[in-house]
């Protein structure tokens, strides 16, 4: 029996096996690709390869099933990555140029990289919502405050399996390496503005990053990502004055939120922007129901700082949840994906007394 094509597109992408035999779509390397314009601009469509969009793909055939993650090479040209059961995954590789540039500015964007299995992802995003009262804590969205949910892809098996999808592994493999931990994923309906701010900052933590999917077509006007490049290098004297002041910009610098000088990364469904976590970024004049959804990564703790893993992560019990990954995400896990998941689980035990401890404080989850 031929596995299932996924609902709303034909995910070229990734090849799946079913009963020893592999289908192969067409070649990754002709897919079309979107780039959002430069700032002030409209968005434009251009046909560019995979290469071009800032990734490295083996010449491989590549498809996604409902069931996960395989790849099969059609040639031995570039580097390859064996997997569970004689297969291998088509590897893509970030290339020196682009780490050098995540150093320094701090992010990463990839117009039309899931262009593909676009339509795919946005299905499963809004059954995650259906099945969880369509807005937070199991009430409808209102268009005024912001939804969240986490973990959020780890309810689909779907969209659990996009951490295998070497477009997404390696990226996270490229910056804090082949040993990296997935340490969480929210889903998000956005209202109105996103105030500048950075998911956390501090100098001495350990590398982490944020994979970001937005599945609503954003222009600078309504809600596409800002960041301002460079902002995430705590204790360099120009992040430390941004991180001093930028809340405070229309006293101090005589800006309002939008005014303040920045990147306006315009996007469409299928595009993903990584940044790091100490990066400043916002969003200003998104609609009512702006959807989002991020997995994020961390380079994985040396033992010494276990204990500051721990912390991390029981931040995460503000969102009245026991472990950080879900049941989809863990069920679905092969030999490979659990070398992301493997420390956090060790580490994350405790998250189950520390919501209780929440649940008396507050009357609802976290929104964020």
């Amino acid at each position: 029996m031929a596995p299932d094509r996924p609902a709303g597109g034909d995910c070229r992408g990734l090849c799946t096996r079913a009963s020893g035999r592999i289908r192969r779509p067409a070649r990754a390397g002709g897919m079309e690709l979107h780039r959002a314009g430069a700032i002030g601009s409209a968005a434009r469509r251009e046909r560019m390869t995979p290469r071009q969009c800032g990734l490295q793909f083996a010449d491989a055939a590549i498809t996604i099933s409902s069931e996960g993650v395989v790849a099969q090479p059609a040639a031995a040209r570039e580097l390859v990555r064996q997997t569970k059961g004689g297969f291998t995954v088509a590897q893509t590789q970030l290339t020196p140029q682009q780490l050098a540039f995540f150093d320094t500015f701090g992010y990463l964007y990839f117009p039309g990289l899931l262009a593909d299995c676009a339509d795919r992802i946005i299905d499963e995003f809004e059954a995650i919502w259906a099945a969880h009262g369509g807005g937070h804590h199991g009430r409808e969205h209102d268009g005024v405050q912001r939804s969240c949910i986490l973990p959020f892809p780890d309810k689909s098996v779907f969209l659990s399996s996009l951490l295998d999808d070497p477009r997404i592994h390696d990226i996270a493999a490229g910056i804090c390496g082949d040993d990296f931990n997935y340490t969480s994923g929210d889903g998000n309906y956005y209202a109105g503005d996103t105030r500048w701010h950075s998911d956390g900052y501090n100098a001495d933590r350990i590398l982490s990053i944020k994979i970001a999917f937005y599945l609503d077509p954003l222009t600078r006007d309504s809600g596409a990502l800002r960041v301002i490049p460079g902002s995430h290098r705590a204790g360099d004297a120009y992040a430390d004055v941004i991180e001093r002041d930028i809340k405070e910009s229309g006293k101090i610098w005589g800006l309002e939120g939008r005014e303040v000088p920045a990147l306006i990364l315009e996007t469409t469904p299928g595009d993903i922007v990584v940044f790091n976590h100490n990066l400043k970024h916002a969003a200003f004049g998104g609609s009512e129901r702006r959807r989002m959804y991020t997995m994020n990564f961390s380079r994985r703790y040396p033992e010494h700082r276990l204990e500051e893993l721990r912390e991390v992560l029981g931040r995460e019990a503000r969102f009245w949840i026991d472990r950080i990954h879900g049941e989809a995400m863990i069920a679905t896990a092969g030999p490979e994906r659990m070398v992301h998941l493997e420390q956090v689980r060790a580490n994350d035990t405790h998250l189950g007394e520390l919501a209780r401890e929440f649940k008396k404080t507050m009357k609802e989850p976290s929104r964020g």
